[in-house]
């Protein structure tokens, strides 16, 4: 039986693709063209007259031939930008361009308008309208240019930045800080926390390799009543999976159905997921300095731009650590989960980050200002991995630049920030 998380899981995920949305529009398109048949013996004689609706064929024939254009021309922008950010950023990103909801919105909008219009067609075409079928259609044709008129004009302002890196870094940011925020009000995913040391039962691996995309912390509630033991979690989502690698290691021994259904509670796809994995949207901004920072594209600032953007993350982690640090509720308590560790989280961005810009002025003066803010954070795990970060990028500076200048500037840089951090500390 699948559980109501495994549920609303699902449906997040389909509600994303493109058809979804679209296919909603239509549906709603097409009982909005036919409520006119039933309404219509309600109506007043004359109104179709009163009303002009008489000229809804033609309103209805512009509408389906332009929307028809319209939809093609988005789909091939779309295209495009999809294409741009995959260049440009990193072709990780472009997902969060194709379940984008104004892209998705706007897109849905046309062929639903075009649908409408077709529907419209073949229904006054058959003669099943009377007068009042037809004041129906007409106003809800009007409504429909409405509509249609107010996605347009935001849709050519969504064009103008569509696919573009710094839109990108923004998408990749939203989605990640929306990861960390859930993440942060449950560290244990409604579980206990782990222990340190390596627990011994049952390993339950993978049967097939792949990324944990969702885990199901219901059912493994259910599954361990059920089998009357404790389960260690040991893979999380974003752990690549394959067998011999344990998902789990459950307390006790269990026959082949007990470790199904362990098993079965982790969703297992072909790649990462921004929704569950907040570790995976730091690789991705890390991917975009990365590229930036190459020679082929040699754009220090959308680096500098990513580092920013990582520390606004990691404050916002930082903040809703603290938050919720006593809110944390344990609705499975036979489950151990391990929490992310802070450590991690640096070495996912800023070591390649710090090695690739390390010839360049301006990048080692950004980072050690982005590692003083973090080692002043409100959230203790963060400090120590800053500081820690700070040195070597300093060290992996120094070692690279060849104008003493600028490995001046950058040393007194990190010589203040690291007084400045003494002085606090001090005072606290």
């Amino acid at each position: 039986m699948i559980s109501t998380d495994k549920w609303l899981y699902v449906l997040r995920r389909i509600s994303k693709r493109m058809w979804f949305r679209a296919s909603l529009y239509c549906g709603l398109a097409l009982l909005t063209a036919l409520v006119g048949v039933v309404v219509k013996p309600v109506l007043p004689l004359g109104l179709a007259d009163r009303f002009g609706a008489d000229a809804v064929g033609n309103i209805l024939s512009i509408l389906a031939t332009s929307m028809l254009a319209v939809t093609t021309f988005s789909l091939a922008t779309m295209v495009s930008a999809y294409g741009a950010a995959s260049q440009s950023a990193t072709p990780r990103a472009a997902n969060l361009l194709i379940e984008d909801n104004g892209a998705q919105g706007a897109l849905a909008t046309f062929i639903g308008a075009f649908l409408f219009s077709i529907a419209g067609l073949i229904a006054l075409s058959t003669g099943i309208y009377g007068d009042g079928g037809r004041v129906v259609l007409f106003a809800a044709t009007v409504a429909v240019i409405v509509v249609i008129t107010v996605t347009l004009l935001r849709w050519i302002e969504q064009l103008s930045r569509f696919g573009r890196v710094s839109q990108t870094i923004n998408l990749v940011e939203a989605a990640t800080s929306k990861a960390m925020q859930i993440r942060a009000k449950a560290p244990w995913l409604g579980g206990v926390p782990a222990g340190r040391t390596t627990p011994q039962g049952t390993a339950v691996e993978a049967a097939t390799v792949g990324y944990v995309e969702h885990l199901d912390m219901e059912r493994l509630q259910s599954a361990a009543e059920g089998l009357g033991c404790e389960i260690h979690v040991s893979s999380l989502p974003g752990t690549l999976a394959m067998p011999g690698r344990p998902l789990a290691i459950v307390s006790g021994v269990l026959d082949r159905a007990g470790i199904d259904k362990v098993r079965d509670a982790f969703s297992i796809g072909d790649a990462r997921t921004f929704e569950n994995d907040p570790r995976y949207g730091l690789i991705v901004l890390n991917e975009i300095a990365i590229r930036a920072l190459s020679p082929a594209i040699n754009d220090p600032g959308t680096c500098i731009d990513v580092v920013g953007t990582v520390v606004r993350l990691f404050a916002g982690w930082s903040d809703a650590r603290c938050k919720y640090s006593d809110q944390a509720e344990i609705l499975y308590h036979r489950i151990h989960v391990p929490a992310l560790e802070e450590a991690d989280m640096y070495d996912d961005v800023f070591p390649s980050i710090a090695r690739d810009g390390a010839h360049m002025r301006e990048i080692g003066i950004k980072l050690q200002k982005a590692f003083a803010a973090l080692s002043l954070s409100t959230h203790e795990p963060m400090r120590a991995p800053a500081r820690q970060q700070a040195a070597e990028a300093l060290a992996r500076a120094l070692s690279a630049m060849t104008f003493e200048a600028d490995r001046e500037s950058v040393r007194q840089v990190a010589l203040t920030n690291a007084c400045m951090r003494q002085d606090v500390d001090g005072r606290t």
